[in-house]
């Protein structure tokens, strides 16, 4: 998978998570990034949320994360800490504190072992100094909790290059490359076990062009997502730009337009693959609601129908009940008319003018078996879309989050 020039990324295990597994990674490049940054709301912001957010306003050399602790809700001594996390990758790493982002993720409420951290941190600045690995998939190993499968996702393309025309012209190559984590206490809500993703790009871009695709590419894929409604202290996005691509600045036009049809697209595959990752899950579900009033409206359908845990076990029975859909419609509070609505599996309408079609149900139970499962609900109130991104509920979520701390 091809990775942005300039950068750096390991992750190795320091102590943390009992198992052995990397528990710590860090994403660095030697030249000064501009960073986005998209946050969780959720009112009780954990330590390193609260430090990364006055860092971020700085350009960034690296990202510091580890894995099996949130150090949320761990008051003052938690802020300390994460900020002695960045003054031990300023020593090792020659970069200066204010220069580091930082997040966490795991159990909440617990301090951060910060003799493994300095230990974990001091392996990954070997690691660089003697370019022993530059692993791309360690990191995103390293900051795996409940996860099963590692998410990472890259493009290339090429915009023209600096003092060129875009005619007649190769152009320089830019690669935008992005990992993420998550299966549980996941409804991100970006403006335990957490949401956490960086995005990494070598290209030059301006800090403005930044932020407005990452919040574009967000609207479009993180925050369309929900495992089981619950957003996490620690909810994280970050996106770094290293300019080593060479590129003509991207600021305005097509080329940001490129930019930011590929960072949307990188967001809503990991998003896809956070969704199907979900704690016990055995299926991706879309739902896809259009005829909408406005973007809110459908993205709001659209979020009742994936948070109700009686759609979500009849998708895992294989249960063509559309009742159920039809009620949580009926409940998401933006005024539906009933006879407008519609809804499918798939392309086997089950619903329509207030009541039940004479669909066949072994094709709907067929097509709700498979392991991508599409649920259509049509307003027919107007003409704005969305799509949500959720799994099915299943007994092994009860099981691991029943346990998750002790």
């Amino acid at each position: 998978m091809n990775f942005p020039k300039g950068f750096f990324a390991n992750g190795v295990h320091c102590g943390i998570k009992k198992n052995g597994n990397k528990d710590i990674s860090v994403f660095y490049s030697k030249k000064p990034c501009i960073a986005a940054g998209k946050y969780t709301k959720n009112i009780f912001k954990a330590a390193p949320v609260i430090v990364s957010r006055k860092n971020i306003k700085n350009k960034i050399h690296a990202i510091i994360v580890n894995s099996g602790c949130a150090n949320a809700c761990t008051g003052r001594k938690g802020i300390v800490d994460a900020e002695h996390t960045c003054d031990i990758i300023e020593k090792e790493f020659n970069v200066k504190s204010k220069n580091v982002l930082v997040a966490s993720t795991g159990v909440i409420g617990q301090y951060l072992p910060m003799d493994k951290i300095s230990k974990g941190i001091k392996k990954l600045s070997h690691s660089l100094t003697f370019s022993l690995s530059n692993s791309p998939i360690s990191a995103a190993q390293g900051i795996m909790t409940t996860d099963t499968t590692v998410k990472v996702q890259s493009s290339e393309f090429r915009v023209p290059a600096k003092g060129e025309a875009r005619k007649g012209r190769q152009g320089s190559k830019v690669t935008i490359w992005g990992c993420a984590k998550g299966s549980g206490m996941i409804e991100p809500t970006l403006g335990g076990a957490t949401m956490l993703s960086f995005i990494l790009t070598d290209a030059v871009i301006t800090k403005q062009a930044l932020n407005k695709a990452l919040t574009l590419a967000v609207d479009e894929s993180f925050n369309c997502l929900t495992v089981d409604s619950d957003t996490s202290t620690n909810d994280t996005v970050f996106l770094l730009a290293n300019t080593e691509a060479k590129n003509k600045t991207i600021d305005t036009g097509r080329d940001f337009k490129i930019f930011s049809d590929n960072l949307t697209n990188i967001c809503v595959e990991l998003t896809k693959m956070l969704a199907k990752d979900g704690e016990g899950a055995t299926k991706l579900i879309t739902i896809n609601v259009k005829g909408a009033r406005n973007k809110s409206d459908a993205k709001k359908v659209g979020k009742v129908v994936a948070n109700s845990p009686l759609v979500k076990t009849a998708i895992f029975g294989n249960d063509a009940n559309w009742g159920r859909i039809v009620a949580a419609v009926g409940r998401s509070g933006i005024g539906i008319k009933p006879d407008k609505l519609k809804v499918s599996f798939d392309n086997i309408c089950v619903f329509k003018n207030s009541k039940p079609t004479k669909f066949p149900e072994k094709e709907a139970k067929k097509i709700i078996s498979e392991k991508e499962v599409p649920i259509n609900i049509n307003l027919n109130m107007g003409k704005e879309t969305a799509k949500v991104y959720t799994c099915d509920f299943t007994g092994k979520y009860i099981d691991i989050n029943a346990s998750y701390r002790t």
